[in-house]
């Protein structure tokens, strides 16, 4: 089969497609045929860095990136048992750990997966997984009914499902983005809209419940300024915070934290049944085929994508 192997880190040219033998799923496992991949911010990361690579895979390079899937199963490993050959699956595989996504065929531990909704495509399907996972895992025990929420980056991969997950739980959602993609985070169900090129978020918006943080560096320390005392942020991009944040923080009682996603097979039921009921509904911007793989990190380095990059096989 073909896949993508990363030998070392650094640029896309370090991304080499090779023909490697299939793999054999173990007895937990389901193979899976992928029809659809995507592609999210840290994978470039984990291409481009070492440190990251260390973290977030734990082996030596070579290495297969990539965790987002959905595709056919075509074999099932002897203890599974909600999986049969042709079954339409989808799923984010061994986060933390080395996903082996970019490839034609996936073995993916049976208890990471869900089955595609009937409705779902394949492009679809894929997009719900590692962003949709971030955004439901961090909002789903810090957000409850009426409570005041920023989101950064609201039209973004994690952004634009945070929005709909919050709304979903009740919240009042309040989101930055850029005015060209004011429209667009409002659709989403947003209460307001904060063009952050023209207006500073922390002096437009106070007494948050609640921040999602994708940016870092100076977004989380003016997040804590639009917190309420005893609320809580959520900061993604590092464990790392800067030197001010955590006294301040303590001094009023603000939990600030950093989430790692972890795969997780009943989250990702929670999100196929929010694919049915379209509480849910994935925005992709972009379709790469997978002869084009090494495109799709280059847009997602851009920092520009509305929504979700997905890979076509």
């Amino acid at each position: 089969m073909k896949a993508y192997v990363l030998n070392k880190t650094g640029g896309v040219e370090n991304l080499v497609l090779s023909e490697i033998e299939p793999p054999d799923p173990k007895a937990d496992e389901v193979l899976v045929e992928i029809k659809a991949i995507s592609i999210n911010p840290v994978d470039v990361k984990t291409r481009a860095a070492r440190e990251v690579l260390d973290m977030i895979v734990g082996t030596e390079p070579p290495v297969i990136l990539g965790w987002d899937i959905a595709g056919k199963v075509t074999a099932v490993g002897d203890k599974i048992t909600q999986f049969v050959p042709g079954d339409s699956v989808f799923g984010m595989v061994n986060f933390p750990g080395e996903g082996r996504a970019y490839a034609e065929y996936v073995a993916a531990p049976g208890d990471q997966l869900a089955k595609i909704p009937a409705d779902t495509s394949f492009e679809d399907a894929a997009a719900t997984t590692l962003a949709a996972m971030i955004a439901l895992q961090v909002l789903q025990s810090r957000v409850k009914q009426d409570d005041r929420v920023l989101i950064h980056a609201g039209s973004g991969g994690v952004g634009h499902f945070a929005i709909q997950i919050a709304k979903h739980l009740g919240a009042y959602v309040v989101s930055t983005s850029s005015a060209k993609n004011r429209d667009f985070v409002m659709a989403l169900g947003a209460d307001k809209h904060i063009d952050y090129q023209q207006h500073k978020f922390e002096e437009v918006v106070s007494g948050m419940d609640f921040v999602l943080d994708t940016m870092g560096a100076d977004v989380l320390k003016n997040s804590l300024k639009v917190v309420k005392d005893g609320g809580k942020i959520v900061s993604l991009p590092s464990p790392e915070f800067p030197q001010e944040v955590k006294p301040y923080a303590q001094k009023r009682n603000i939990d600030v934290s950093f989430v790692l996603v972890e795969s997780n097979g009943s989250d990702m039921n929670t999100l196929k049944d929010m694919l049915e009921a379209g509480v849910l509904k994935p925005h992709i911007s972009k379709i790469f085929p997978f002869e084009e793989l090494a495109e799709a990190h280059l847009q997602l380095e851009t920092g520009r994508t509305v929504g979700k990059v997905i890979v076509k096989l």
